[in-house]
């Protein structure tokens, strides 16, 4: 195997692993979210502090915690940068792709899920979490009308925001899953057409030395 193709394979399983690890954490979140969202009843004020106490278990976790969680979006990231360095037909559709819905992904985590936990750890639901900027979302449909969310919208808001980002990351994994399905019918259809290629050849030089023999004799 050519290093291009091993690096390839290893700029894959960099996408891969990094993917699949941030969908394992927003199941792990879907049985708080299934409620808010998924439920024909409405939910009740428990659902809504049993999520509420979650969320603020998770940011108050150690330093350390965020660090590995940045640390593997930038393997990812980095993992798209080796794939699209010198990129083919191939990479430039489905890595090019894949690397916007990755960003895409990225963009709702700092913009909803990181703002909504700052908001939901500090209990501060109705005030804007810096000056100009709303905790969570607002609501309200003219100017100077705009009014912050209450927790239970806020809530739902971020549980949203994890059934978008589930969905984005399902899309990277489809679209690689893809492009490595594509590559496998183009190995397959180049190696048909060298065999089918030998094989005329061959009866060709057949046919060449049956002609000889005959004009010999």
């Amino acid at each position: 195997m050519a290093w291009g193709d091993r690096s390839q394979s290893f700029a894959t399983f960099m996408i891969l692993c990094p993917t699949s690890f941030f969908l394992g954490i927003l199941f792990s979140l879907f049985p708080y979210d299934y409620p808010l969202l998924w439920t024909a009843s409405p939910p009740s004020d428990a659902n809504f502090h049993t999520l509420e106490s979650h969320l603020r278990f998770l940011h108050a976790s150690p330093p350390v915690i965020p660090r590995i969680l940045h640390i593997v979006v930038a393997v990812g990231l980095l993992g798209f940068f080796i794939k699209l360095y010198r990129p083919s037909e191939s990479n430039m559709l489905f890595d090019g792709a894949s690397l916007v819905l990755y960003m895409c992904g990225f963009v709702v985590y700092m913009a909803n899920i990181v703002k909504g936990l700052r908001v939901i750890s500090s209990g501060k639901y109705d005030v804007e979490l810096v000056e100009g900027e709303l905790a969570v979302g607002v609501q309200g449909g003219m100017p100077g009308d705009e009014k912050p969310l209450g927790r239970d919208d806020s809530l739902k808001v971020l549980a949203a925001s994890n059934t978008i980002l589930a969905l984005v990351l399902l899309g990277v994994l489809v679209l690689q899953a893809g492009q490595w399905y594509a590559e496998r019918k183009q190995v397959q259809e180049a190696e048909q057409i060298r065999k089918e290629r030998a094989a005329t050849g061959k009866g060709n030089g057949t046919t060449q030395r049956a002609g000889g023999a005959k004009k010999k004799a």
